[in-house]
């Protein structure tokens, strides 16, 4: 199987790749392996230079970088170049920031002196998805090469050329040979580098399906794994918010990135008091929204990434209306060239109707009426994800009481705004373990040691 570049503006391929062979995976993981043994003993400052530059680099070319993407998954030009720019912003953050984080930390024990250290632990395999082609390998390189590992990814096979791009980045900035490798490789393929005994640590962000399969090889070689697998967060309006400040986020928390976000607002759950209101504003808004070629700056709705990511959509669409729900808007494919879909609203979704718990990856929005505050907590919690969510009132410490009880990794109040170089991300329940970025990104792959000095006249 080869790995396709096909915009999904147009349907047309542009590129194809071949898989690594059996010796060419070989080569690449000792290489990884051996560049690993000189890459732990530098020193933070010159694994920065190296981090900041390819942050350089990623800033002067961002227009290449962005172009490359929007015409291999079609994410629209805008949003591309603000991918490109935040990736930067990581590997920045994490050159800046790494030694502080992983820097010794004192104890007090009752006899002697104590402190913990950190340390990298080898080769890291991750396996990363096509929604965000640069943002997704810079949250995964920016911290675990600062801390002294180096990685081996595997990208999804619809972004070929920008996982090229991201390797070719680091080479540029410096980065000696297996530091950073891309692999084009095979879910057979995959499955033998989780295994294999060079592999240290095993990072992986997509599917549910994904995820259980990966974390339980990788548990069955008791390796340590970090988990992202999507979501399907709740967007909470209750009866004193501000109604076109919730709607503009209520936008562009379901169509950013054409709603192919893992963290993307999916149910909508509004107060009964004020939900005609957001449901009349929210559908004129989406209606509002026209296709086009996502390469041009004007264009304010892009295809989906591929041609199968629309087709499963519309089938979770049409097994949601078998199964009662309403479609108030959409619900059908574009019809022009390219995989476009029209933005939809789906009305009266019932525990039983598959779409109850389905994530919906792409522009579609299902609408929920509750009585109040305490019916919209529970039905935010009824669900199977838990990886972040939000909710509007006028109330900031309201907000804050109903965001403590909503089950999940992350909340925001009054905002959507998902990710920040210093906020860690990541959920509970079926949307995974594990946490990126921030603090607590650099520590899932470094060894946490304890040292501890006792004279040697000290009482046993």
């Amino acid at each position: 199987m080869a790995y396709q570049s096909i915009n999904p503006a147009t349907g047309k391929q542009t590129e194809s790749f071949k898989e690594l062979t059996a010796a060419e995976l070989e080569s690449k993981l000792a290489k990884a392996e051996a560049c690993y043994k000189t890459w732990k003993r530098t020193s933070y400052a010159e694994r920065a230079v190296i981090i900041a530059k390819a942050a350089k680099l990623l800033r002067e070319q961002a227009d290449t970088f962005a172009t490359t993407m929007t015409k291999e998954m079609g994410k629209r030009i805008s949003e591309a170049r603000g991918e490109v720019l935040f990736s930067a912003d990581i590997l920045d953050y994490y050159a800046e920031k790494a030694e502080g984080f992983l820097a010794p930390d004192t104890l007090d024990p009752k006899m002697g002196e104590a402190h913990m250290e950190s340390s990298p632990i080898g080769v890291v395999f991750c396996v990363e998805p096509w929604n965000f082609p640069y943002y997704q390998l810079a949250r995964v390189a920016g911290p675990h090469l600062m801390a002294g590992n180096t990685l081996v990814i595997k990208h999804a096979g619809c972004v070929p050329q920008c996982a090229i791009a991201f390797e070719k980045l680091l080479l540029d900035a410096g980065a000696p040979e297996g530091l950073y490798t891309n692999l084009v490789i095979s879910h057979d393929q995959s499955n033998a580098v989780v295994d294999d005994v060079r592999i240290k640590g095993v990072a992986l962000t997509g599917s549910v399906a994904a995820g259980r399969s990966i974390a339980s090889r990788a548990g069955q070689a008791l390796k340590p794994s970090s988990m992202e697998l999507g979501g399907s967060d709740a967007f909470i309006v209750l009866e004193d918010a501000d109604m076109d400040h919730a709607v503009k986020w209520a936008v562009w928390g379901r169509m950013y990135n054409c709603g192919q976000t893992c963290c993307a607002a999916k149910r909508f759950i509004i107060v009964d008091s004020v939900a005609d209101e957001f449901l009349e504003k929210f559908t004129a808004a989406l209606s509002a929204l026209e296709a086009g070629d996502p390469i041009d700056e004007k264009t304010t709705l892009g295809p989906l990434s591929t041609e199968g990511a629309l087709v499963q959509l519309l089938a979770q669409v049409n097994a949601a209306v078998k199964g009662g729900a309403k479609v108030v808007l959409g619900g059908k494919r574009i019809e022009r060239a390219g995989s476009y879909m029209e933005p939809t609203i789906l009305t009266d979704v019932k525990p039983g109707n598959p779409a109850f718990r389905d994530e919906f990856f792409g522009p579609v929005a299902m609408f929920f009426r509750v009585k109040d505050e305490a019916a919209a907590i529970a039905l935010a919690n009824d669900s199977d994800f838990g990886l972040g969510g939000s909710v509007f009132t006028k109330d900031v410490e309201r907000g804050k009481r109903v965001a403590s009880q909503i089950e999940t990794g992350m909340m925001f109040i009054n905002n959507i705004s998902w990710s920040d170089a210093e906020l860690p991300f990541g959920g509970i329940k079926d949307s995974g373990y594990g946490r990126e970025l921030g603090d607590m990104g650099i520590q899932a792959f470094v060894n946490k040691k304890l040292v501890r000095y006792v004279k040697a006249d000290a009482p046993l």
